[in-house]
């Protein structure tokens, strides 16, 4: 099943969401890597199974199976930092933020495949879990590879999406 099916399973009033599934799938903005790698990271972020398994089918006739595997990653290591960060960020006690985060992360180093896509896939997953202090050090990696806001906004537009779709399917199931 294709995204675009699995739109039109929202309700009427959700038709916002297809029409814009339908539109972000079709831009030129983003690569087909960037945009179906953030595809397949913002539905795993989601974590609405059928959302995943669309994006899945969707990206896996566009991708690499190293492509594949950076955005599974993506969404993966961001679950964790996100929230490890964002507490670092939040808490009252600023002691935390020097203390070191001791947690494995290689997978940002070495992603597999080009270091600016694997960013965007990040920052689109740190948009959806919140996480302004790792929105910040992706977009700033971003800016060095110079990748223009255009495609960022682009990546963040169909992560939210994405993720409104799930969640829309989520509450009528």
């Amino acid at each position: 099943m294709s995204m675009i099916d699995l739109a039109r399973a929202l309700p009427d009033y959700a038709k916002d969401l297809r029409l814009n599934i339908q539109s972000l799938l079709n831009e030129t903005i983003l690569s087909d890597q960037q945009k179906y790698g953030t595809l397949l990271a913002s539905a795993i972020a989601g974590g609405h199974l059928p959302t995943i398994a669309a994006a899945e089918a969707e990206a896996t006739a566009k991708l690499t199976p190293e492509a594949l595997n950076a955005a599974r990653a993506a969404a993966a290591i961001m679950a964790m930092n996100n929230i490890y960060y964002r507490f670092g960020h939040l808490a009252s006690n600023k002691e935390y933020e020097k203390l070191p985060a001791r947690l494995r992360m290689n997978i940002i180093g070495a992603p597999g495949i080009e270091k600016a896509d694997f960013e965007l896939y990040s920052l689109a997953v740190s948009a959806i879990n919140g996480c302004g202090l790792c929105i910040d050090a992706h977009e700033k990696v971003l800016q060095q590879h110079g990748v223009k806001v255009e495609v960022v906004q682009a990546a963040v537009r169909l992560a939210s999406v994405t993720v409104a779709i799930a969640h829309t399917l989520r509450a009528i199931a």
